[in-house]
């Protein structure tokens, strides 16, 4: 009865300091503090646990009105400002300065018997396409540039998911994804951009051995198209294998290697899909010439030092380069790509920054032009063959290669500042021998939530 007591005072005491909003693993951290002091008895401690959470469970249904299953809601989110200018090396380029604004907003819902639901609203601007008819904003951008009177702007879905992870062991965990989600494949924005959230099923598995390794295994299988006249609609399944290692404090690498299919490509015409980008060989009718099913392989090493001048912690070098080839398209096509660079420092935390540099080649076919990076661009001085475009003009895609420098610093934990350019040409300008050379900057401000 005594124990009971005690256990009892210490977990209203504990829930008292915390409140009904505070995390679940500070109070663990508490708990975890009074065993090692004695006070609690590692019996006790899971005891006071298991009562913390049936309160806590209480308490915030009855305070949010939420269902009972419901165990946790989180909101996140970020807001970023930016400058661009675009600056071509062919006098037929008209330069050009921007100022645009990215906002996303998301909410995260942890449910009862290892459930997870979610979505994330983004801003952005609606898919363009020569022929394209359908309402969805571009899927490689959540930009939104300052223009037209200030008219009212628009909201699009980024994400839309519900999550089971039924393993949770120490040493092997994972889960399954259904809808509209984060890219589950780790690899760079050469492969696919950064804001792409592909649209349907994702398996996420990991396995740790011991401290210092861990293997994880990525799957999935996404609709790139909805064709109602036909049973052959277009979508890609891929696997990833990746090895992470923590050698010591100092010194840890990763790498990884990945597979991805593209089926039914015949659809993909430039009238079915925002036809955001170019650089991939097409037939008349628009389609692509080559399917796409590229290989990639990537690997990077980190090295920590102590410290480093202005900068809080320790400082992290990284060196780490990737390799694509896609062999559904002859070598002639130009079937591959790669990028290599270092990145010293690492922004995001107050008193923070980060300088990288990345060369990058990517070439026409290596994939699908309208998966990869929106921002890595050059300049084409005429259209390529059914491109779907009515002329010229700077657009990003595949056949380009070029430079990336960024800089950034974090005066916050929530504020991130940074400048980033871009230094690139086409591999095969339009028309052969033209001047595809461009330098684009980008201006950075990112408050995070």
């Amino acid at each position: 009865m005594k124990t009971k007591l005690k256990t009892l005072a210490i977990g209203a005491a504990i829930l008292a300091a915390l409140g009904i909003t505070a995390h679940a693993q500070s109070a663990d951290a508490i708990i975890d503090k009074l065993v090692d002091k004695g006070i609690l008895t590692v019996k006790e401690a899971q005891d006071l646990r298991d009562e913390a959470d049936k309160n806590f469970t209480t308490a915030f249904a009855s305070k949010t009105g939420l269902a009972d299953w419901v165990t946790a809601l989180k909101f996140n989110g970020d807001v970023r400002g930016r400058f661009e200018g675009f600056y071509g090396e062919n006098p037929l380029f008209v330069k050009r300065d921007r100022l645009r604004y990215r906002v996303r907003f998301g909410v995260t819902a942890t449910l009862m018997d290892d459930f997870e639901v979610g979505f994330k609203l983004t801003s952005g601007e609606p898919g363009t396409g020569n022929g394209y008819t359908g309402t969805g904003g571009d899927p490689i951008s959540g930009n939104t540039t300052f223009a037209d009177n200030g008219s009212k702007k628009l909201i699009y879905f980024d994400q839309a998911y519900a999550k089971w992870t039924p393993f949770k062991g120490p040493a092997f965990t994972g889960g399954f994804t259904l809808g509209k989600m984060e890219n589950p494949f780790v690899v760079s924005d050469m492969v696919f951009d950064g804001d792409y959230t592909p649209e349907g099923l994702a398996a996420q598995l990991a396995y740790r051995f011991n401290d210092k390794h861990s293997l994880k295994l990525n799957g999935g299988w996404f609709v790139l198209d909805e064709n109602s006249g036909t049973l052959q609609d277009p979508y890609f399944f891929g696997a990833q294998i990746r090895w992470d290692a923590a050698w010591n404090s100092r010194f840890s690498s990763t790498a990884g290697l990945a597979a991805l299919a593209m089926q039914n490509a015949g659809t993909l015409r430039n009238s079915s899909v925002p036809n955001i980008s170019r650089g991939n060989a097409r037939l008349a009718s628009g389609e692509p010439r080559y399917a796409h099913n590229p290989v990639i392989v990537d690997a990077a090493v980190t090295y920590k030092l102590d410290s480093f001048p202005f900068y809080k912690g320790a400082f992290p070098i990284k060196v780490g380069g990737e390799y694509m080839n896609n062999p559904a398209a002859p070598s002639k096509a130009d079937n591959y790509g790669y990028n290599a660079g270092v990145t010293f420092g690492k922004s995001g935390k107050r008193h923070t920054w980060e300088l990288s540099y990345t060369w990058k080649y990517l070439g026409a076919d290596a994939q699908w032009e309208e998966l990869t990076d929106s921002d890595f661009g050059a300049y084409y001085q005429t259209a390529l063959s059914n491109d779907g475009f009515s002329g010229g003009g700077y657009s990003s895609g595949t056949n380009i290669k070029g430079h990336i420098v960024k800089f950034a610093y974090s005066p916050t934990d929530s504020l991130t500042l940074s400048a980033k350019w871009f230094n690139t040409s086409l591999i095969n300008p339009s028309p052969t021998g033209s001047k595809s050379g461009m330098d684009r900057i980008q201006v950075d401000a990112l408050w995070k939530f």
